[in-house]
């Protein structure tokens, strides 16, 4: 697939917690990135009703989910 170039600003906090997780993941920043607007394509064309569900879940389940990660 045909890649293209785009340009787009964020706060130096943000983008240093990007260049964090990029080299704890040994991933590149483009790849973060592509990976990153791929999840929120993903997650935008669920229905409405679904991703009201997936957040009330995610919310519910935050403690766990902080537990997990550990």
């Amino acid at each position: 697939m045909a890649k293209i170039k785009i340009s787009s600003k964020v706060e130096q906090s943000e983008w240093e917690a990007r260049q964090s997780i990029a080299y704890e993941s040994k991933q590149s920043i483009a790849g973060l990135l592509s990976e990153a607007v791929a999840d929120y394509v993903r997650k935008r064309r669920l229905r409405p009703e679904v991703l009201s569900h997936l957040e009330d879940s995610i919310n519910e389940n935050e403690e766990l989910g902080y537990r997990l990660a550990k």
